[in-house]
């Protein structure tokens, strides 16, 4: 098992003198020597935000204190939206996220007079899952997907209860005929997010007539939960179910659910480290976190965090120790340009 897969919330705090607030930041921190990455470093950090990164900044976290086990760092998973809630008010130094940040979002950050610098730290996939025993379905393309969680779909309880819309979207239909019950990240993840804009599922809604307002969204009944174990929890809990979850968290469920195909027009791609780092998997994403610029110019700790946090021992470790997938080269170089540039290293 991964480190860190599966958790809701780490806390990873040092120091009993030191205390996380929720509008902790590390203006109050200090340097002994000017090294910003030693035994002497204090300060609080607290990042928010994405369940999905959750994972990588924890570990990050903990190979940080390794170091400077003086510094105060909370980590939580409340969601992506709910993370950028958070940001945008000036109450976490950094915010995890699944998605990029909205316009919407960034917006809220400007009128505050929040400045940030967005960083990309790796490259995973959204799983689209089903129980073990649900042997009757294999592949789903996009228009399936839109059948059976888009916005029109609301009311249908049984999976061959989508044939029809199905068919009418370009899916292939034929589901067998079973209970259909979802569960799903809900409006405040990223991961919600990420699904509607890579499935094509606003896109294929306004082309239905469903109004703007409701097109781009999930149907309105599903079970949707921030908490990605009782996403996998429920994959368990009987023969025919349906949901999604980032790739990670799936494959650290191995067989206790069954990983679906998806064909996103090119064939059905099944979701793995090298599908996802090539792009031919349908449901892949990038993951970033954003860093307060107002915080990282009053804390010393907060720079020697996210020093650690893009260097080869920090995230690469923590990358491939939570089962994400690293950025190509090219990538993982822009992000390291764009630190420096920040920061001024």
């Amino acid at each position: 098992m991964h480190r860190f897969r599966r958790t809701t919330t780490v806390a990873l705090t040092v120091a009993a003198v030191l205390s996380v607030s929720a509008c902790g930041s590390g203006d109050d921190s200090s340097t002994a020597g000017g090294d910003s990455a030693s035994a002497d470093l204090t300060g609080t950090i607290v990042v928010s935000g994405s369940s999905t990164v959750q994972p990588i900044s924890s570990l990050v976290a903990e190979l940080f204190n390794e170091t400077s086990p003086n510094v105060a760092i909370s980590v939580d998973g409340p969601g992506t939206g709910d993370g950028f809630v958070l940001f945008c008010k000036g109450e976490t130094d950094i915010s995890d996220a699944s998605r990029p940040i909205e316009p919407d979002e960034a917006k809220a950050c400007k009128q505050a007079g929040i400045d940030y610098t967005e960083l990309e730290i790796a490259q995973d996939g959204i799983t689209v899952m089903t129980n073990p025993a649900n042997s009757a379905v294999e592949c789903l393309n996009f228009g399936d997907l839109y059948a059976l969680l888009g916005p029109e779909s609301a009311g249908i309880d049984t999976w061959s209860g989508a044939d029809s819309l199905a068919t009418a979207v370009g899916g292939n239909g034929g589901f067998p005929d079973a209970p259909l019950e979802i569960t799903a990240p809900g409006e405040e993840s990223g991961t919600y997010d990420a699904f509607i804009e890579l499935a094509g599922i606003e896109d294929t809604a306004l082309s239905q007539g469903v109004p703007e307002d409701e097109a781009a969204s999930l149907r309105s009944d599903y079970h949707g939960s921030p908490d990605d174990n009782v996403i996998i929890t429920a994959m368990e809990g009987s023969d025919s179910p349906l949901g999604f979850v980032g790739f990670a968290y799936a494959q650290d469920a191995a067989d206790q659910v069954k990983e679906i195909q998806v064909d996103g027009g090119s064939g059905c791609v099944a979701p793995s480290a090298d599908t996802i780092a090539d792009g031919s998997y349908p449901l892949s994403r990038s993951l970033y976190i954003y860093v307060n610029d107002a915080k990282l110019a009053g804390s010393e700790a907060l720079k020697a965090f996210v020093d650690s946090y893009v260097s080869d021992d920090g995230m690469k470790t923590a990358v491939d120790e939570t089962g994400y997938v690293e950025l190509p080269a090219d990538r993982l170089e822009a992000t390291r340009t764009a630190w420096a540039a920040a920061s001024g290293s």
